[in-house]
């Protein structure tokens, strides 16, 4: 069949790579895709948020599937536009995607439905916000409702802090997004994140995977849309896994059930905390992770267009997932500056030279090519430098020795992935 996927990120990438394993695949398209997903697919120059311009080149090329990779079309409501048409589409539909979309709807799934996760208030008065905070004290986290590019977030140490993140949100800081603020006790662990195929009220779980949020080594620095990930996670106890698989499978069948009924179809993101009291939700998103995706899919063996076709077309007796062995771990070269503000158009070298090392793949996040053939940076964060290997160790090394051979002016990186995991849970106390 013809596959569409929505997005140009590394996520979008990785997904397009392994769509494009499958034999089920004829032509691959991504919009509007990078400098990578054109190598594999045929990257289309289109408005994904134009659903009139999507609807007419769907039925164009015969698209049998359409993926959609980021989070603000499925909140706008493209997924439901598609289906209405009768095209089988992989990601939620708008009252689904409301679990990313609203940060305070989220929280009033999981208080309605018994999800463990931190106590919270939500406000669209900053007096009554500042009140709470002065009230709770540091140090609490503070989040702009709606969706801000995963830079929404403040996890404040101090006071001061946190009534800078309320000000700052109230002030049009995160645009509409931030005109409601949900407020959160500061839960204490290791994150982790569980992605799940979810259709039909089922979860059918993935492999988990811990991304690194922070911009520098040692956790330090402001929090980014992830700097490195590994698959699967060491630290977590099988009691602590059966945890999180128990509270996806609860969220699931939320989806299915009256107050909550979305007919969900589509990737169901738990962002977990391993507390001392157990794991808890921090967040829900609504699609897969970037760049956990870029670990995940790489371990994933079975056939990824049979397994997006069932949850599109809500036939979960049809759902099988077989995982490799392998250890993945994703180290993000980002541009220099980033999450802050950074130059464009550098020249990118190495790839090629990389690709050749054993167990390594490199997935585009923010790349173009020029007019020349030249592959350009062409945003913050730039390439996903992916290796899997028999150990985690093996693994790593691998990922750095690929770092190695690929440069361009600026190239920004975390030079400790995984490094922390491979000390134990002890890390973290």
């Amino acid at each position: 069949m013809n596959i569409l996927v929505l997005g140009s990120g590394g996520r979008e990438h990785a997904i397009a790579w392994a769509l494009r394993k499958s034999p089920q695949t004829d032509v691959l398209y991504v919009a509007p895709g990078n400098g990578g997903t054109a190598e594999i697919a045929e990257n289309v120059d289109l408005d994904i948020a134009d659903t009139e311009a999507l609807l007419s080149f769907v039925h164009e090329r015969k698209i049998g599937l359409v993926v959609i990779g980021p989070e603000a079309p499925l909140v706008e409501g493209v997924a439901d536009v598609l289906r209405a048409d009768g095209v089988p589409v992989f990601g939620p539909n708008a009252d689904g995607a409301q679990l990313e979309g609203s940060k305070a709807y989220s929280k009033e799934f999981m208080e309605a439905n018994s999800i463990p996760t931190a106590a919270y208030g939500r406000f669209s008065d900053e007096a009554a916000a500042l009140a709470y905070v002065r009230e709770q004290g540091a140090p609490i986290v503070i989040k702009a409702d709606g969706l801000a590019a995963g830079k929404g977030v403040v996890v404040a140490e101090t006071l001061e802090d946190a009534e800078a993140a309320v000000r700052a949100c109230f002030d049009g800081a995160f645009g509409e997004a931030g005109s409601t603020v949900v407020i959160e006790e500061c839960m204490t662990g290791p994150e982790c994140s569980l992605l799940c195929f979810v259709t039909a009220g089922q979860s059918f779980p993935m492999a988990p995977a811990q991304d690194h949020k922070r911009a520098y080594d040692g956790d330090l620095g402001p929090n980014t849309g992830g700097m490195g990930v590994y698959s699967p996670v060491p630290i977590v106890t099988d009691d602590e896994m059966a945890a999180m698989v128990a509270i996806m499978e609860d969220a699931a069948a939320a989806t299915a059930r009256a107050p909550f009924a979305t007919d969900y179809r589509g990737t169901l993101y738990g962002g977990f905390m391993l507390t001392p009291e157990g794991p808890k939700i921090v967040e829900f998103n609504v699609r897969f992770g970037d760049p956990e995706t870029q670990v995940v899919l790489p371990r994933l063996e079975s056939d990824l267009v049979d397994v997006m076709l069932a949850v599109a077309e809500g036939r979960a007796d049809d759902i099988q997932l077989e995982w490799s062995d392998d250890w993945a771990v994703s180290v993000v070269l980002a541009s220099e500056g980033y999450p802050g503000s950074y130059e464009k158009g550098k020249v990118i070298l190495g790839i090629e030279e990389a690709e050749e090392l054993p167990g390594i793949t490199v997935f585009h996040a923010g790349t173009k090519r020029n007019f020349d053939g030249e592959l350009l940076t062409n945003g913050g964060r730039v390439l996903n430098v992916v290796a899997t290997g028999d150990t985690f160790e093996e693994a790593r090394e691998r990922a750095y020795e690929a770092c190695d051979l690929i440069n361009f002016e600026g190239k920004q990186l975390r030079y400790d992935i995984g490094k922390k995991a491979l000390q134990g849970r002890s890390a973290w106390e």
